[in-house]
C-alpha cells in the first residue's frame, strides 16, 4: 500500500499521539521519553502545521511545524521505525517547507541528537546547516545528559 502526506485534520491527532508515544518508547530518536499520556498529548495538540503520512487510515509519520511570532518555525519530526529510509522525512520536510513558504516564514529550525545521523542527513539534503551545539543540554530519564545540534534553513 502507498504512503500519503498530507495536511493533518483533527482526527488525526490520536494516531499521531499515538505514534509519538510509540518512537518515544524508543529512548533514542526524541527528546520524548515513556511513559506519554497520548489521549492527553492528543488533546493538546493543534493540526495547523502538522503534517501526517498514512498508509490506509495508519499514521507512519508526523512532522509538526510550530510558527513563531518572530517569522520562523520549528520542526519536529517522528517516523514509525518500519517506515525509516523510505523517503517519508523527505516527503514530509517538501511539506513542511512549502507551507512556511506559504505563510511568509522566513526560515526553519530544529533541534537533533548528534547520534541521530539519518535524521542529520535528511536535513542537511534540505539546505539545512549546523548553528550551534547545546553540550549536555538534555537530561534523560537515566540521568544521562545529551547533546543537541540545531540546524536552520533560510527560505
Amino acid at each position: 500500500m502507498s504512503v500519503t502526506v498530507r495536511p493533518a485534520e483533527d482526527e488525526d491527532r490520536l494516531p499521531a499521539a499515538q505514534l509519538f508515544a510509540a518512537v518515544a518508547e524508543e529512548r533514542d530518536g526524541i527528546a520524548a521519553e515513556p511513559p506519554i499520556d497520548a489521549a492527553r498529548w492528543a488533546e493538546r495538540t493543534n493540526v495547523d502545521g502538522m503534517f501526517v503520512a498514512v498508509e490506509g487510515a495508519r499514521c507512519v509519520a508526523v512532522l509538526n511545524l510550530y510558527p513563531s511570532s518572530f517569522g520562523y518555525g520549528e520542526i519536529g519530526m517522528y517516523v514509525a521505525p518500519e517506515w525509516r529510509g523510505k523517503g517519508i522525512g523527505s516527503a514530509l520536510m517538501e511539506a513542511a517547507i512549502a507551507w512556511a513558504r506559504d505563510r511568509g516564514l522566513h526560515k526553519l529550525t530544529l533541534s537533533v541528537f548528534p547520534h541521530n545521523t539519518a535524521a542529520i542527513a535528511l536535513y542537511r539534503k534540505f539546505g539545512f546547516v549546523e548553528e550551534g551545539m547545546h553540550p549536555k543540554q538534555m537530561r534523560r530519564a537515566n540521568g544521562d545528559l545529551w547533546d543537541l545540534v540545531d540546524m536552520g534553513l533560510l527560505l
